[in-house]
């Protein structure tokens, strides 16, 4: 599900790192909303994630 159905960002991953520089291992989650999008002239409910859902509405105007 934390995955955008458009462009297939998903989590990442990656380190916090201490200031002593010790790395624990973190996740990077995008933004990710469930929303009803005109695709080919027809209404979906997908997950999309803000940046493909920021695209769609300029193309919109």
């Amino acid at each position: 599900m934390a995955k955008c159905e458009i462009c297939g960002k998903a989590p990442m991953f990656g380190h916090n790192v201490s200031h002593s520089n010790r790395a624990t291992n973190r996740q990077f989650r995008p933004n990710i909303q469930h929303k009803r999008v005109l695709v080919d002239g027809v209404w979906r409910r997908m997950y999309i994630c803000t940046r493909c859902l920021r695209t769609l509405s300029r193309g919109e105007k």
